[in-house]
């Protein structure tokens, strides 16, 4: 007999936040926003960012693995961040991973190279408003001025005492990316709502 169960829809590290989170995004009126982007495809990339698969792996991508410590860089709906002097993060949307895997390992080719897939370890918390900066500022030990940390940066940091990468990004008005544990965004979310009070 033929199993007709549904399986039931994937859930987001953060979906019971969610209510909160939008409620938090209403009343501070335009000041902050807070919302979970989930199921972003998140891929580590090790090689030697001074041999060949490093341009070879770019343009396979069509995104350049940026060199400048503490940078991103974005292609359309792709992101490169920079986390070491031979470590990346790619994130984009949903379901790419298995792609950018194989053309990693294709364009590669004999250079050692290390992909993994790191998905589900990490949500993405999105974080803009006129008063984004002063909430990350709450709790990131990080000069978070846009002189210091201007759109297209990079940083892994803590922040509420949770370690997170965060991204200044380089669309207009597109705020900040806070990439955490699944395992510690719940109470990231709940020190992002308790903080944000300040500005409903």
């Amino acid at each position: 007999m033929a199993d007709t169960a549904l399986a039931a829809p994937p859930r987001s590290p953060l979906s019971h936040a969610a209510d909160r989170l939008a409620a938090a995004t209403r009343a501070s009126r335009g000041a902050i926003r807070l919302a979970e982007l989930p199921f972003l495809t998140q891929v580590t990339v090790r090689l030697d960012a001074k041999g060949a698969a490093a341009d070879t792996v770019g343009l396979a991508l069509g995104l350049q693995l940026p060199l400048e410590p503490g940078t991103a860089v974005r292609a359309g709906e792709s992101t490169a961040l920079w986390l070491g002097p031979d470590e990346w993060l790619l994130v984009g949307p949903p379901g790419r991973e298995r792609d950018w895997e194989s053309r990693i390992r294709e364009a590669a080719g004999d250079e050692p190279v290390s992909v993994t897939d790191v998905s589900a370890q990490r949500t993405t918390l999105l974080v803009t408003g006129s008063r984004a900066r002063d909430l990350l500022a709450h709790g990131c030990p990080l000069d978070l001025h846009p002189r210091d940390f201007e759109a297209g940066r990079c940083a892994q940091t803590t922040l509420g005492r949770t370690q997170v990468v965060l991204v200044s990004r380089d669309e207009p008005r597109a705020g900040f990316w806070v990439l955490v544990r699944s395992s510690f965004a719940g109470y990231l979310a709940d020190w992002l709502l308790d903080a944000a009070t300040e500005y409903v």
